[in-house]
C-alpha cells in the first residue's frame, strides 16, 4: 500500500510540475492572490464585483415556479431567428432549450434543485410536434423526483427564465453547456449556414482541414483572429463573436472568479482542438476543469469567456466593462486594458 501511495504521489507531483511549465503566471497581471495554490471559489459562489451577479431574475418565464408543477408545452412551433435558424418554441412562443449534461440515450435529465429554478422544465403533457416534424421525435422521462419531463429525440426540454417574451433567446449557450433546440432535438445552427454544435462533434474528423471556400463564415475555425478597427487584433469564436478575458482570473494557478450568475452574462469558450484554430497562440493552450465542473478553454492559461451582451459578430460591447473585462489579443494579452 505504501509503494502505490508513493508512486501516486510521484506520478501527481510529475504532472503539477508539467502544468507548472505551460501554465506559468505572467508577471504584472492580476490574480485572485492570496488563496493557497490551486483555490478556487466554489460554484455558484458570487464572484467579487464580477458583472451580473445579481443572481436569477424575478420576472423571467418560470420565476418562482421551483417546486411547483412544470407548465406543458402545448403545440410546438418551428421558429425562425436571424441568429440561429429555426429552434423549437412552445404554444407562447418560449424557446426551448437541452442541456449538455443531460442525456438522449437513454434519456437522462441532470437539471435539479436551483438548477430548475433558472432552467424550468416542460411537461409532456399535450404537446404536439411542429409542423413537418416526425411526431415520434417526442417523448419523455422521469426526472429524480418522478415528474414527468418533454424530451426531444431524447433529449428533455427545458424554458430559460430570463427568456422574459416570446422569441428571446438569452439562454443559448449559458455556461457552454445550454443551447436552443433545434426542431430535430439538435443543437440549433446558426442561420448564415455555419456548422451547427452538433454536427461539429459529430462530423469534426470529416471536416479538420478542409479547405477554405467562398463562404469564410462556414468555414470559420473554432478560434481564430480578427482586425478590429478600435482594438487591432483580437480572438474571435467560430461564430465571429470577441472571445474575452476577466481580470480577477488567473493563470497559474489556473483560477476563475466568475461563476454562478456571471457565467450568464460572461459565456465560457468551450473546448477547441488546436487544429481548429487559425493564428492564435498555442501557448498553454490547455482545457480548464472548472470547480463547478465546466470545461474552458484557454491560451496561455488564461479562462476565456464570450458576452450575451454581444449580440452580432464584430461587437465589443463587453470590453472594458467593470474595468474587469477585455478583449483577448493572439497571444492571450488583454487588448486596451489599462497599464
Amino acid at each position: 500500500m505504501k509503494t502505490w501511495g508513493n508512486a501516486a504521489l510521484a506520478l501527481t507531483a510529475a504532472a503539477v510540475l508539467a502544468l507548472t511549465t505551460a501554465c506559468g503566471q505572467e508577471k504584472g497581471e492580476s490574480s485572485l492572490g492570496g488563496q493557497p495554490a490551486g483555490a478556487a471559489k466554489p460554484a455558484g459562489a458570487p464572484a467579487e464585483n464580477a458583472y451580473g451577479s445579481d443572481g436569477y431574475p424575478s420576472g423571467g418565464y418560470g420565476s418562482g415556479s421551483a417546486g411547483g408543477a412544470a407548465e406543458p408545452a402545448g403545440q410546438l412551433v418551428a421558429a425562425d431567428t436571424k441568429t440561429l435558424g429555426k429552434v423549437v418554441t412552445d404554444s407562447k412562443g418560449f424557446t426551448l432549450y437541452r442541456f449538455d449534461k443531460d442525456s438522449a440515450d437513454p434519456p437522462r435529465a441532470t437539471c435539479e434543485g436551483t438548477c430548475a429554478d433558472a432552467w424550468p422544465v416542460v411537461s409532456p403533457s399535450g404537446a404536439k410536434p411542429p409542423a413537418g416534424v416526425d411526431p415520434a421525435l417526442l417523448g419523455e422521462v422521469t426526472r429524480a423526483d418522478g415528474s414527468k419531463q418533454l424530451t426531444l429525440d431524447g433529449w428533455p426540454m427545458y424554458r430559460y427564465a430570463k427568456d422574459t417574451k416570446p422569441g428571446d433567446i438569452n439562454g443559448q449557450g449559458v455556461g457552454g453547456t445550454w443551447f436552443a433546440a433545434a426542431p430535430d432535438g439538435k443543437k440549433a445552427a446558426p442561420a448564415s449556414g455555419g456548422a451547427a454544435e452538433e454536427g461539429a462533434e459529430e462530423e469534426g474528423a470529416e471536416d479538420e482541414g478542409a479547405g477554405g471556400g467562398d463562404d469564410s463564415t462556414e468555414e470559420a475555425a473554432g478560434l481564430s483572429v480578427r482586425k478590429d478597427p478600435e482594438l487591432g487584433d483580437i480572438v474571435v469564436d467560430s461564430r465571429g463573436m470577441t472571445v474575452y478575458r476577466f481580470k480577477k482570473d488567473s493563470a497559474w494557478p489556473m483560477k476563475t472568479a466568475c461563476v454562478g450568475p456571471c457565467l450568464e452574462k460572461w459565456p465560457v469558450v468551450a473546448p477547441v482542438d488546436k487544429n481548429d484554430t487559425e493564428g492564435i497562440s498555442t501557448k498553454g493552450y490547455v482545457t480548464f476543469s472548472r470547480p463547478d465542473g465546466i470545461k474552458q478553454q484557454t491560451i496561455d492559461c488564461w479562462p476565456l469567456y464570450t458576452f450575451a451582451g454581444d449580440k452580432a459578430p464584430g461587437d465589443t460591447n463587453g470590453q472594458g466593462v467593470g474595468g474587469t473585462w477585455y478583449a483577448v489579443s493572439p497571444e492571450g494579452k488583454l487588448v486596451g486594458a489599462p497599464k
